[in-house]
């Protein structure tokens, strides 16, 4: 995006097309990282075609209730038939768009609700009748809206049909993070990772694929630790989990909302966009001394 908020289609094309190596198995649109819920639904329909025609890897895109400018929910007063509502149609627009799955964002009003667990699960239920497409749970952190997903609930979520596995984002939350990942095994389903600051870590507990934010620029860092484990290359595994945590750190860290600044800035480093492109218009205002971190610690891992 410009500072204005615009999104710069051009940039966007180049970006999938420099960012899907042979090491990237997917990429997710309209999620956190891309302020999929902040867009329009214009604009949520052109990036999806944007990525649709850059690449064929599978594309995944997250569903939910859209936002208004200052991150509240649009129509935050209205009930939960509204709500779910909008993340229905989220998913049938994506599905016409030519998106191969869905990530369902939860609902944070189920936090409110006695029969929460009962709520989520109909929600996959109808997203997953009303789109056609197979899902992926989102068990996220409370700072970004998110809804905690018990054990319990990840294996009733696992165990409908259309669902393909979930993805854990719980942020620093590792005691939530084994528990759901745990909860998952033995179902024939991904558990997959979300946690860029327990990327190494959660594989060791089960996690079996990865959907990170962190992956949005330095690719290779990501790849590389996924790549070291599922080879059984545990000392490979050490050195590549600490360079990307050194990157995580300088990228992951409070007010976190800030990381998708940081995460722009990594990719204006890296040639993926140009300094014009590199622009949260959503997230905190940020010193000038976060990007020299970010800068100051690419250069030291290059």
């Amino acid at each position: 995006m410009s500072a204005d908020g615009v999104v710069a289609y051009d940039d966007l094309a180049a970006y999938a097309t420099s960012l899907v190596t042979p090491a990237v198995g997917g990429v997710a649109v309209w999620a956190h990282t891309g302020r999929g819920l902040y867009l329009s639904a214009a604009d949520r329909a052109k990036v999806l075609e944007t990525w649709r025609q850059a690449t064929d890897v599978p594309i995944v895109a997250g569903v939910g209730v859209p936002k208004s400018p200052d991150g509240s929910p649009a129509g935050s007063a209205a009930g939960l038939r509204e709500v779910v509502d909008a993340t229905v149609e989220m998913a049938v627009a994506a599905a016409a768009g030519g998106a191969d799955a869905v990530m369902v964002y939860p609902l944070a009003v189920l936090n409110e609700l006695p029969d929460g667990h009962a709520q989520a699960i109909a929600l996959h239920e109808r997203v997953a009748a009303e789109s056609g497409l197979p899902l992926v749970g989102f068990y996220l952190h409370g700072e970004a809206g998110g809804y905690p997903y018990s054990p319990e609930l990840i294996r009733d979520l696992l165990d409908l049909d259309a669902m393909l596995g979930v993805k854990t984002a719980t942020l620093d939350r590792a005691i939530g993070c084994q528990d759901a990942i745990w909860a998952g095994r033995g179902t024939g389903k991904l558990l997959i990772t979300g946690e860029d600051r327990m990327y190494g870590p959660s594989f060791m507990w089960g996690a079996d694929t990865a959907l990170v934010g962190i992956a949005s620029a330095q690719v290779e860092l990501s790849a590389a630790v996924l790549r070291a484990w599922t080879a059984g290359d545990h000392t490979e595994f050490l050195t590549a989990s600490d360079r990307l945590d050194r990157f995580a750190a300088a990228t992951f860290y409070a007010p976190i909302e800030g990381y998708v600044q940081r995460m722009l800035w990594a990719a204006a480093w890296e040639g993926l966009i140009p300094a014009a492109s590199a622009h949260d218009p959503y997230g905190p205002e940020l010193p000038a001394s976060e990007r020299d971190l970010v800068i100051r610690c690419l250069e030291e891992l290059r």
